[in-house]
């Protein structure tokens, strides 16, 4: 009930950019709302299969974004199961995720 002056409404949960991975060697970007749990919902995912060794890792992906010469997919929501790992991305990475194209 949130008609008594004194209840408040629940908090929506909030949408934050995380890096996925999964134990099939997935790389994913994505906007998620909930992380916890065997299966977590990306809107806008997309799949990086290829990365140079300046990102110094997959959790470089994380931290600066694709870089020159990386190979990252179109955008679509998916599932993911088999989770490994989720990490927040970094303003500067989200940039770059979203300016990605395919090279």
């Amino acid at each position: 009930m949130i008609n008594h002056p004194n209840r408040k409404k629940p908090a929506e949960p909030t949408e934050r950019a995380v890096l996925v991975t999964t134990s099939h060697r997935g790389v994913f970007f994505g906007y998620a709302t909930e992380t916890d749990g065997e299966i977590i919902k990306l809107r806008g995912a997309r799949n990086c299969l290829y990365w140079p060794t300046e990102n110094k890792g997959f959790l470089g992906l994380a931290s600066m974004g694709p870089l020159k010469g990386a190979r990252v997919g179109p955008a679509a929501d998916i599932e993911l199961r088999d989770i490994t790992c989720v990490a927040e991305c970094s303003s500067t990475a989200v940039a770059a995720w979203e300016a990605a194209p395919w090279k």
